[in-house]
């Protein structure tokens, strides 16, 4: 579980390697943090209403100390845009999660109550915006691909791969899952 990295700024502030190695560090000590809550969490299977709302409240958690460190980061501009972008949605985000961690705290651990739960409001505006945001990433990447398949960045020697690490540590690609829609869904899938 990636925990997404998200800042706020006007642009045109630190160069892009400042930017890169802030956005390194907070990625570094989120992921850190995630793999520690992953860990301790049950699965699928054994994942009770509460058990996610635990998981989510303490996601929140890494999330809200991001955002902190992250609102002192200004962006350089070449990046302004996409930084407003991603973290436009990712305060979307917080908020989504925020409302699905209320809801589970009050969810029985029965088939009809995860079968509500799974149905409910909350978990469609869940799994909306991590669709949202997986979408964010996936068009940003192929930009930022089209970008070098023109050779815009030939003089530039940290781009793409630098601009590359920027999405990985901003969006935390790899947590989007393939289908977003089978987040939580009830009933689990079973192996076998």
């Amino acid at each position: 579980m990636a925990i997404s990295v998200v800042a706020v700024g006007c642009g045109g502030g630190l160069s892009l390697t400042d930017y890169v190695d802030e956005l390194n560090a907070m990625e570094a000590n989120a992921s850190a943090q995630a793999e520690t809550l992953e860990g301790e969490s049950p699965q699928n299977a054994d994942l009770t209403p509460q058990d996610l709302q635990d998981i989510l409240v303490r996601a929140g958690e890494i999330r809200i100390e991001i955002q902190a460190a992250a609102d002192d980061i200004d962006p350089p501009e070449q990046v302004a845009a996409l930084h407003d972008l991603i973290f436009d949605w990712h305060g979307r985000f917080m908020a989504t999660e925020r409302a699905l961690a209320s809801l589970a705290a009050t969810t029985e651990d029965t088939d009809d109550g995860w079968t509500s739960l799974s149905a409910s409001a909350e978990m469609s505006a869940y799994r909306d915006s991590v669709s949202e945001g997986k979408q964010i990433c996936d068009d940003f990447q192929s930009r930022l691909d089209a970008t070098a398949d023109r050779g815009a960045f030939a003089d530039v020697p940290w781009v793409p791969t630098d601009l590359a690490e920027v999405v990985e540590a901003v969006l935390g690609c790899e947590w989007f899952p393939e289908d977003p829609e089978d987040i939580y869904r009830w009933p689990p899938p079973t192996n076998g």
